[in-house]
């Protein structure tokens, strides 16, 4: 069956869509004819979906969500609104069924669908269940119950549950329905998958709802053939699209020694995202063998007691530790921080900031309130009874809604730019401030990084071209 994939992620710098990419191999490989439309690309979008729809019929339309919104407390932006438009045009178009996926719509489902207006969506893994949806769509013209469907019947929502397959069933990744080399130009990277799934308990992500609460690994020798593709294609700076690379630690052992007997390393730069803990020593030397260039720990705070608090299986000595071993195999470091869930004070802050001018990362990013993800524990401790104490944004959780510890709300911006002033290595966005945005949608320092030909990780990118700090 002839299917159509559109990319509805169009910010800026361009991200390649990696699940359409790898659901577009899936659905070849199981014999149906797939064309791939991306809107990132088009100025005008909807000029593109009228020629794009008008050219050829399908059987089946696939809409990726990749993102709800820019995740960012300062500016809130909402990505729904657009994608529905997007679908509004297809459905004029087209008669096929509109089928909705990606990270963002497995984190709410039913909210996104709702807003969205498709006719249904497959929650987890695309590859699996999509290939299923297209053969029995060729057969019937209904929507089958599948698992991970998400459809509304008699008024009703429907939410099958997700059956979460084992990766290595998936087939090899040529890489070639998207335009990698274009994003690489344009985006400065590439993405990749060595798994899926996180077991880590935090209190705050979404990704165990939206990819399972178990890893569920790739075969290294896999990896290792797709990293080879995209050397081919001219593409050297990737970065890991996990929740975190080194959980658990064994694999992400693995698969550096494969990248290492291939002799990747010396073609390869790569950046991955990272828990402190597990993370030894050793790991971080065969990372940089394996051609790791850069680490982004998510360390959340320098406080046990927070730390505690959002359910993070590490503790400050662990972050110490992490980013000493990475000084010392040659790695860059990036910690990310998360500052004002429930329970911060001036004084976890004050520990937090004082933790990483100590341990001396490359880049601290820091991240001002809590998005609210529907489902998660911080959800349901920040909402329970009605409360709308401490949230901002709103009653809907599709919308933007962050949650900041109201006993420190009114000083914490002013307490973050007193702590950090001196010190260039903290990437922070006071929206007093605008021009230290680092958010990295619709960022005009790192486009231009970019274009100047700068390539990485977007964090190491703005380092190296000088952005609050040298390289």
């Amino acid at each position: 069956m002839r299917v159509a994939l559109v990319n509805t992620n169009r910010i800026r710098p361009p991200i390649a869509p990696i699940g359409l990419d790898y659901l577009a191999e899936a659905l070849g490989a199981a014999g149906h004819e797939v064309f791939l439309l991306d809107l990132c690309w088009e100025d005008r979008w909807e000029d593109a979906v009228d020629r794009f729809f008008r050219e050829r019929e399908y059987g089946l339309v696939g809409a990726t969500i990749r993102n709800t919104d820019d995740c960012s407390l300062p500016t809130r932006e909402s990505f729904l609104p657009g994608c529905a438009r997007i679908v509004a045009r297809i459905r004029e178009l087209s008669v096929a069924p509109v089928v909705l996926g990606g990270v963002g719509f497995s984190v709410m489902p039913e909210a996104v669908l709702a807003r969205c207006g498709a006719e249904a969506g497959i929650r987890g893994d695309g590859e699996f269940a999509f290939a299923r949806l297209a053969d029995e769509i060729a057969k019937s013209r209904e929507i089958p119950d599948l698992p991970g469907l998400v459809v509304l019947r008699n008024g009703r929502w429907r939410v099958n549950p997700v059956c979460f397959q084992p990766l290595s069933g998936l087939p090899a990744m040529s890489r070639t329905f998207a335009d990698n080399p274009r994003y690489f130009r344009e985006g400065g990277q590439a993405g990749i998958e060595t798994k899926r799934g996180c077991p880590s308990p935090c209190a705050y992500c979404a990704d165990p709802i939206a990819k399972g609460k178990t890893s569920r690994l790739r075969p290294p020798e896999a990896i290792a053939e797709e990293l080879v593709r995209l050397i081919d294609m001219g593409i050297d700076h990737v970065h890991t699209c996990d929740s975190e690379f080194n959980i658990p630690e064994a694999h992400a052992a693995a698969v550096c020694r494969e990248l290492v007997r291939r002799g990747l390393g010396e073609k390869l730069r790569w950046y991955a995202y990272c828990a402190p803990a597990p993370f030894t020593r050793e790991l971080a030397d065969v990372m940089r063998r394996a051609g790791c260039a850069g680490i982004n720990f998510g360390a959340d705070s320098g406080d046990d007691g927070m730390l505690a608090r959002l359910g993070r299986p590490f503790r400050a000595d662990d972050i110490r530790n992490a980013v000493r071993f990475c000084r010392e195999a040659g790695i860059a470091v990036m910690l990310d921080l998360l500052l004002g869930s429930p329970g911060e004070t001036q004084e976890t802050v004050a520990r937090t900031i004082a933790l990483v001018k100590v341990s001396a990362p490359d880049r601290a990013g820091i991240a001002v309130g809590v998005r609210v993800y529907p489902g998660t524990k911080v959800a349901g401790a920040v909402t329970r009874g009605g409360s709308r104490k401490g949230l901002i944004g709103g009653d809907d959780l599709s919308e933007p809604v962050f949650f900041v510890e109201p006993e420190i709300a009114p000083a914490l911006f002013g307490l973050i730019e007193e702590l950090t002033r001196d010190d260039d290595r903290f990437l922070f966005f006071n929206p007093a401030t605008p021009e230290s945005n680092y958010n990295y949608n619709a960022n005009d320092v790192l486009s231009t990084a970019i274009r100047d030909g700068h390539r990485g990780a977007y964090w190491d990118i703005l380092r190296k071209a000088g952005r609050r700090g040298p390289s």
